[in-house]
Formats: structure tokens, C-alpha cells, sequence
């Protein structure tokens, strides 16, 4: 599985969910000024969103990722944006009012040390906040999914993905010891042009619908592409799918 993508590839896949879902998680999440981080930034969405709220010199984050990290910083000059990882962040202690965490938490490998190193950087009483797809909420992926069960059914499932449900994130918060937290749900939706619009980000790679479908042989591709038109319903124009998004957020 990897993540390691060209950003376009990302906008095209998962970045179309990330736009709809940045300006609404900010305001889930509280946070009222900066400085603010967010960590696992990818091509830069949310953190466009931070600048434009905060100014982006009030804004710093960090992805694992260097062409995400390239791309974030061509979007959002005078960020501080870096290369690095959640479960060590390259920030003094109480550095910032506020951090956030948008649709990464699931792929963390260390999720409690990421905690920790979020109460670290952040101030006492600022706000720490992260959000996730539901587990069987996004569209897109379930699409593909229910799919690929038909035709394997020992296919990995997107559903069984760690903090893809409120108590995991609300076990998770309160091991980390924040104080008045609090979770929601944010539904959005986003537009394909065509089927061909849905299918082809799944062929970059990303994530573990894309990882699946690359392993796949060339007859399998073929075939959940088959089941994948019918699952929509064999669309022949511009369609809309949901995601619903689980978000979580707490006071150090």
C-alpha cells in the first residue's frame, strides 16, 4: 500500500473528498487561531484552508510524503511545511494553538504515540482534532470493495481499517488524556464526470483499493472494472457518490 503518489494522482483519487471536507472539518474542530498544525498534509487541501483563516505564516505541517510535501508548499507559500512523520514531529514543546488531522489517522502506524507527541506540540487548553471515513460511509471505496468480494472472496475489506468508528476514536482520545472531547459526522459528497472519471484514480496505486487492484492480473482488472459499472449502475454521464466522515476533536 502506498501513498507515495504524484499529487495530481492524489487530487484525482482521494484530494476530490479532501477540498469538500477541509473548510467543514476546520469548523468541527474549533480552533480559532494560530498557530496551527496539521499533520499528514498530503498535496496541501486543508492546510490551504488553515492559511486562508490563519495566514499562512501562522501555519505549519508535516507529511511523510516528499512530493506531497513539494506540492503543499507550491500551494501554500510561506508555511512552514516539512517532511516528517506524526509519532515524531519536528516542533518544540506548546508550539501551536491548535492541531489537525484530516483522513490519516487510520494509516498511523504508532496512533498512541501520535497522541502523545499532539499533546506535546500543542498548548495547554488548545485543541487537537482528527477525522476519518466511517467504515462502510465512503462510497467510493465500498464500490470497489463489495465488487472485489464477489469475485475473491478473501479480498481485504476497508471496513476492518482501524479508527473507522466513533469508539475507536473516542478509546483513542481518551487514553491521550484531552479533556471535553467531542465527535460529529460530516457527509459530502463529490461529482464524477464519467465512469472512466471513478475508475482510472484506482489505477495509480493509492491506498489499499488501488494497492489491491495493482496486484491483480489483467483479467480481474477487467473484471471488477465490469462489476464496478454495474455496482454504479452503468452510469452514462456525470454521477455523485457520499462519504461520510467521523470526526473527533479534544482540549489538551
Amino acid at each position: 500500500m502506498t501513498f507515495a503518489v504524484a499529487a495530481e494522482a492524489y487530487d484525482r483519487y482521494i484530494g476530490r473528498y479532501s477540498r469538500a471536507l477541509a473548510p467543514r472539518f476546520l469548523e468541527f474542530a474549533g480552533v480559532t487561531s494560530g498557530p496551527v498544525l496539521e499533520v499528514g498534509c498530503g498535496p496541501g487541501s486543508l492546510t490551504a484552508v488553515l492559511a486562508a483563516r490563519f495566514g499562512a505564516v501562522n501555519v505549519a505541517a508535516v507529511d511523510p510524503s516528499e512530493s506531497f510535501v513539494a506540492a503543499c508548499r507550491a500551494r501554500v507559500p510561506g508555511a512552514d511545511v516539512r517532511v516528517g512523520s506524526g509519532e515524531s514531529l519536528p516542533f518544540v514543546d506548546g508550539a501551536f494553538e491548535g492541531a489537525l488531522s484530516q483522513l490519516v489517522l487510520s494509516f498511523v502506524r504508532e496512533p498512541d504515540q501520535l497522541t502523545a507527541e499532539l499533546s506535546r506540540v500543542v498548548r495547554r487548553d488548545g485543541m487537537v482534532a482528527a477525522c476519518t471515513f466511517e467504515a462502510n460511509g465512503f462510497a467510493l471505496v465500498r464500490t470497489f470493495w463489495d465488487a472485489a468480494l464477489r469475485l475473491d472472496p478473501k479480498a481485504p475489506d476497508d471496513a476492518s481499517i482501524p479508527f473507522r468508528r466513533e469508539a475507536e476514536l473516542l478509546a483513542l482520545w481518551n487514553r491521550a488524556g484531552f479533556r471535553e472531547v467531542r465527535t460529529g459526522v460530516i457527509d459530502v459528497d463529490t461529482r464524477y464526470a464519467d465512469f472512466e472519471d471513478f475508475w482510472s484514480p484506482f489505477a495509480f496505486g493509492i491506498g489499499p483499493a488501488g494497492s489491491y487492484l495493482l496486484a491483480q492480473p489483467a483479467d480481474r482488472r477487467a473484471a471488477l472494472r465490469d462489476a464496478c459499472f454495474l455496482r454504479l449502475a452503468k452510469p452514462a454521464g456525470p454521477f455523485s457518490l457520499p462519504a461520510r466522515v467521523l470526526a473527533i476533536r479534544g482540549r489538551v
